[in-house]
């Protein structure tokens, strides 16, 4: 086995990209004296530039990449019981506004290997009760979205793109985020660029944009010559003190993307040939990001499959996640046991009963993704020593587990 080595971690400062342009910014910040965005610069910089690089006409920040989603589904101001067509492999954060605007999260299969949803997959699940589709680009890759936005075209459906993993991805050389309505990005702790939390919401719609901005701002009218709350919407403002933070981050954007593009390729290559893995499956004509690195395992070769070669290169210090999510969303209680709001089951008891039918059999893509994905760590701080380190230590431990197997037998 290979000397062990440490991994930079995006949970900390070996794996995040902060440094004195930021602190200057916030050192700024504090100095005018000014928190609030409604009276500061700094987060109408971050919406400006943010807007300017990947070719939106419009951007919002807000206080987290769950606002984001929460503004895009609002701005389509939904009735209650209308569906919101969405993948089952995604964070609650994505999901949970769906229900706080009324709606039904109706869920669709998944490509097993690129983990996406497909317009295949999609148009099983449009009815007449559709409002929107709610794309998720997992881990960097982007949908494969030319199908999508011809059959959401067909039907008259907007597209709400979730790109909180997927800063500066390309299908067919358009930025991910501009492709459909709306787009949603996460400033997270975790993500390519971050401020601990906060979020963008992209749109070129003038309309929806009013609406984004209205629901960010408790609907308030700023600069209306006879503003008012013009309907239900909370604070979702960003602070000054993150806009700065973000404003020097998105300065850093391209490297970190090119860092983590480049350490990828150079993992995909050393992890040629190597039985029982399938590397990262690309949706052709495009860039991915790569906010994790994911491997697909087979476990009729690897014995144990994702769970015994997780374990064993946990031992080597890289933390991987077997599975990425334990389970499909629709398995979480708040959507099986639809625990809303009291004891109501709102909005779950407007919903078609194939709306929340959640048998394995129509999800049987998503299940063969989850059991067989194992979810490697990945950052822009990487190094040519770490890509070798975990190419040895994958190769080493798919030997192992296979030699076992071999004497076992």
């Amino acid at each position: 086995m290979t000397n062990r080595i440490s991994l930079p971690s995006d949970q900390d400062a070996t794996g995040r990209t902060f440094g004195p342009e930021e602190l200057e910014a916030v050192r700024q910040c504090l100095a005018t004296g000014t928190l609030t965005s409604t009276k500061g610069n700094f987060v109408k910089q971050l919406e400006a530039s943010f807007a300017a690089k990947i070719g939106a006409k419009f951007a919002y920040a807000c206080s987290s990449g769950t606002a984001a989603v929460h503004c895009a589904v609002a701005a389509l101001n939904p009735e209650p019981g209308d569906e919101i067509i969405t993948t089952p492999i995604t964070d609650m954060g994505a999901l949970t506004p769906i229900i706080y605007q009324g709606a039904i999260p109706v869920f669709c299969d998944v490509d097993p290997h690129t983990y996406n949803v497909t317009a295949a997959t999609i148009a099983r699940c449009i009815s007449p009760r559709t409002r929107g589709i709610m794309v998720t680009h997992l881990f960097g890759n982007p949908c494969d979205m030319g199908p999508i936005m011809e059959l959401a075209r067909q039907h008259g459906i907007p597209v709400i793109e979730d790109c909180a993993q997927s800063y500066l991805t390309t299908y067919r050389d358009q930025y991910v985020g501009t492709i459909g309505k709306i787009g949603c990005f996460s400033l997270q702790q975790g993500k390519h660029i971050t401020t601990g939390e906060g979020g963008i919401v992209t749109t070129n719609d003038e309309a929806l944009a009013r609406r984004i901005f209205l629901f960010i701002n408790k609907a308030w009218g700023y600069g209306d010559a006879n503003a008012d709350h013009y309907f239900v919407a909370p604070n979702y403002r960003m602070s000054e003190l993150l806009g700065a933070v973000a404003v020097a981050q998105l300065a850093r954007l391209d490297a970190v993307v090119e860092s983590r593009v480049r350490t990828a390729a150079a993992l995909t290559t050393a992890l040629a040939g190597v039985p029982g893995i399938e590397t990262p499956v690309i949706t052709p004509n495009s860039v991915h990001t790569f906010w994790k690195y994911c491997l697909r395992v087979d476990e009729s070769v690897i014995p144990g499959g994702t769970v015994a070669l997780g374990a064993a290169l946990k031992d080597s210090g890289i933390l991987c996640a077997p599975r990425y999510i334990q389970k499909p969303a629709f398995e979480c209680q708040v959507i099986k046991n639809q625990v809303t709001f009291g004891t109501s089951r709102w909005p779950f008891t407007l919903a078609r009963p194939e709306a929340t039918d959640y048998s394995r059999c129509n999800f049987e893509g998503a299940w063969n993704a989850l059991e067989h994905v194992l979810v490697l760590p990945w950052n822009e701080k990487y190094t040519d020593e770490h890509i070798t380190y975990l190419a040895e230590n994958i190769r080493n431990a798919v030997k192992l587990l296979t030699t076992k197997e071999v004497v076992r037998n």
